[in-house]
């Protein structure tokens, strides 16, 4: 049986986050696979903390080759398509956490939007996650998770992942 995952969005130019880093050793702890766009800040973040709790780190790269992953991906996935990898991001995850971010996190909001993807946003992050957080999008239905603490956001993972069953 494939593990669950948990796709991390957020700026790739915010420098090291701790709530990030927190929520990555959490993923990992958990038992599930961390996926992130693969580059610097939140995402860089997060995959440190999987990695030193010892859990698997994927990054979706925008670029066409491996050179431009964080040092803590353990599997380097290049596109070459730039900012259409945000939709492949959020698809590869069971549940979605957004942590701050600008345009970029944005359409991958909508993204996981559009696709019915559980959805917990980080207002303790500002940003995008912090605005957004708790607004329907549009009138399909669906909630967006507030998490206003790391603790939180943690809570929210652990009901949200309890509730998503995997077949073979």
């Amino acid at each position: 049986m494939r593990r669950k995952q948990v796709t991390v969005i957020g700026s790739s130019d915010c420098g090291f986050s701790e709530e990030a880093y927190q929520i990555g050793k959490i993923i990992a702890s958990r038992g599930w696979v961390l996926v992130s766009g693969g580059r610097g800040g939140i995402m860089e973040s997060a995959s440190k903390g999987a990695r030193e709790e010892g859990g698997i780190v994927v990054g979706i790269l925008p670029f066409d080759d491996h050179h431009h992953a964080n040092s803590y991906c353990d599997i380097v996935i290049p596109t070459g398509i730039g900012f259409a990898r945000n939709l492949p991001n959020v698809l590869a995850g069971d549940v979605v956490v957004a942590m701050g971010g600008g345009a970029g996190t944005l359409t991958e909001i909508a993204y996981a939007w559009q696709f019915k993807r559980p959805l917990i946003a980080c207002t303790f992050m500002k940003g995008w996650s912090e605005r957004i957080a708790g607004t329907p999008l549009d009138d399909r239905g669906g909630k967006i998770f507030e998490a206003t603490t790391v603790e939180e956001a943690i809570r929210l993972l652990d009901e949200v992942m309890e509730k998503i069953v995997l077949s073979g």
